[in-house]
């Protein structure tokens, strides 16, 4: 499988890559590191981003994740070993990333389960990441970017 067109090469995709990747930067130390590679992976998965899927899972192995939590991310409902705070971010992301799915968007239960695991900044940072990916996702599925030939840090 071939991309549409070799985004990562083109100068006007670099400057839009360029803006998303500060906006991803502004929020990377509100959170911990590996509950914004849970959200990743989880909306990659959602989204059906293969690219995406195996850039945040390695990145995820690279900062030290466990990889039973790593197999377990698509089913985290049914999976004892997420923290409540990782879930209610998962649950954040899921109902983010499924907005269209749901005419009442994120509910206010899964709202304020959020609040309380989360500050007002690290929930702007979950907001803001879970938006982030999602337009990642869409860039890479849009383009049928191949997955699998990721290697952490490769983007720098």
């Amino acid at each position: 499988m071939d991309a549409r067109i070799n985004y990562f090469g083109n100068a006007l995709a670099g400057k839009v890559m360029k803006h998303l990747n500060s906006a991803g930067m502004a929020v990377h130390s509100s959170l911990p590191i590996l509950t914004q590679e849970l959200v990743k992976i989880r909306a990659s998965q959602i989204n059906g981003c293969g690219f995406c899927t195996d850039m945040h899972i390695k990145d995820a192995v690279a900062a030290g994740e466990d990889q039973q939590r790593l197999n377990l991310v698509a089913v985290w409902r049914e999976a004892k070993v997420f923290t409540d705070a990782e879930r209610a971010a998962l649950e954040l992301t899921e109902q983010g990333t499924r907005i269209a799915d749901a005419s009442g968007g994120v509910s206010d239960e899964v709202w304020a389960n959020a609040a309380k695991h989360y500050g007002e900044d690290e929930l702007v940072a979950l907001i803001s990441l879970i938006a982030i990916i999602n337009a990642y996702n869409r860039i890479n599925v849009i383009n049928q970017q191949p997955a699998g030939d990721y290697v952490p840090g490769m983007f720098g």
